[in-house]
This record gives structure tokens, sequence and C-alpha cells, in this order.
């Protein structure tokens, strides 16, 4: 399976595809299991809290971010792979992240529930078939192939373990 091409998808989603050099698909998200190990291994109790600047995200709600967008992904994939027709809906991130109230919940819950919904992912898109990797539809009235949701999932993690280790200091 090829990777997908920048009509696959809306041209804001770039950024995260361009940073999942691999060509298939599945050993992407196999890969992007060990390092999403690694690198949530990297953060500590101690900077759970932490915000780079005033109005930026805590660790935990990066993390709550990620697990929140990540389910809407593969929502949205599966949606699609089954031949939905309706325009999906989009999503506020800084909405979510504010309802959803990070600050109580403890780290290793947070990380242990992004390696649950990426093990979910990994799975998810070993179920489908190239003719279902291939499927369009329209998520917030864009089109995108279910193949790219795929890429955009797994460099959507890779831009934030980026953000985490150059504006958080995280040594990841």
């Amino acid at each position: 399976m090829p990777r997908p091409l920048p009509a696959d998808y809306p041209a804001f989603y770039e950024t995260y595809v361009k940073l999942v050099p691999e060509e298939d698909v599945l050993q992407a998200f196999s890969t992007s299991v060990s390092e999403l190990k690694l690198n949530l291994s990297a953060i500590s109790n101690e900077k759970a809290g932490f915000a780079y600047a005033p109005e930026k995200w805590t660790i935990k709600q990066l993390l709550q971010h990620t697990i929140d967008a990540e389910r809407i992904f593969q929502y949205r994939a599966v949606c699609i792979a089954r031949g939905e027709k309706q325009s999906l809906p989009g999503f506020d991130e800084n909405a979510y992240a504010s309802n959803a109230d990070a600050t109580d919940r403890h780290l290793k819950d947070l990380k242990e529930e992004m390696m649950t919904v990426r093990q979910s992912g990994l799975m998810l898109f070993q179920s489908f078939n190239s003719a279902m990797l291939q499927n369009s539809g329209f998520a917030n009235n864009n089109a995108i192939s279910v193949l790219s949701i795929g890429y955009i999932i797994i460099g959507h993690w890779r831009h934030h373990a980026g953000v985490l280790k150059t504006k958080y200091g995280i040594s990841i």
C-alpha cells in the first residue's frame, strides 16, 4: 500500500503526514507503539503539571489531548472504512482540553491510556483491507482517506513528542 498522496487529506495535516517516513502504515503503527512507550517513559511525575508558558497546556493536558485526538481519528477511520458518506464532525481541541480537566488525573493513568489507545489503533488498522484503506469520506467537511488518517494519527503524536522535547524540556 503506497503512502497517501497530498490530495488524500486536507493540507493542514501535512505537518503530521511528513513526520511519518515509513512507506507502510502498518509498519509505521508497529514502530510507533515502541516509540510511544519510550517517549512516555521519559515524562516524570515532577514535570506532569508543567506548562512552558501561561495559557499553554500542562504535560498532562497535552497527553489528554493526544488521547482524545487519537480516539477521534480512529472513529473517523472506522466510519469512512465502513462507507460513511456524511461528513463527520470536527472538534475544537482547546475546548476539549479545558473540558477534559486532566489536572486530577494521575500521569501513570494517562500514559497507560495513551498506550492502550495506540494499541487499539494498530489493531484497527490491521483489520482494514486495502480497499478499506483506500476509502475516502469527509471529516469536518474535508475529503480524507482512511490511509491518510493512519499517517495523521502517527504524525500527530510525533509532532507532540517534538513539542515535549523543545518546549517542555523532556529528553525524548
